[in-house]
């Protein structure tokens, strides 16, 4: 039997028939997406330039500089960046911070960018480093809360992203 729905498939799939492998499968393997959230992170970049650039925008606005280290394979890093986009918090954002999503894939890339700040290790994804213009990293006992960001309650992220916003 089991042979037979295996020729099935074969003679099925020369002939257009059927697709052998699932829709969600065959979505995955496409890289099409089940959800609208933001996918802001970019593997191409130079994230310790991006960096770089940032701390220098900081040291001329005085902004603190928010880095985010995730991937957009994480529904948590996604869905953080979902939050950013809400009125209120994009303006936290906009206001009180340079902003940089840094790509560290599958905790594979750019893990130098933590290093730098004195983050030994992304634990998981997201990751939020808040530095102050000159670098000093401000949130070194939070930095790996947010591994749940897309669960957290809107008021708790914008209560913390309000706390460590420039003034």
């Amino acid at each position: 039997m089991l042979k037979a729905f295996c020729v099935g498939l074969a003679v099925a799939a020369v002939v257009g028939l059927a697709n052998p492998v699932s829709p969600v499968v065959a979505q995955a393997a496409e890289g099409e997406h089940h959800d609208d959230n933001p996918r802001p992170f970019d593997a191409s970049r130079n994230a310790m330039m991006d960096v770089d650039v940032a701390l220098s925008a900081a040291q001329a606005s005085g902004k603190n500089v928010l880095l985010v280290l995730g991937g957009n394979w994480c529904h948590d890093s996604r869905g953080l960046a979902a939050k950013f986009e809400e009125p209120e918090l994009a303006a936290v954002i906009a206001d009180g911070y340079e902003l940089v999503w840094v790509d560290v894939g599958y905790r594979d890339r750019n893990l130098d960018v933590a290093l730098r700040f004195g983050v030994l290790e992304v634990r998981g994804t997201p990751t939020i480093l808040i530095l102050s213009p000159e670098g000093a990293l401000l949130n070194a006992d939070s930095v790996h809360d947010w591994r749940t960001a897309d669960s957290k309650p809107y008021d708790e992220t914008l209560d913390y992203f309000k706390k460590y916003a420039a003034q």
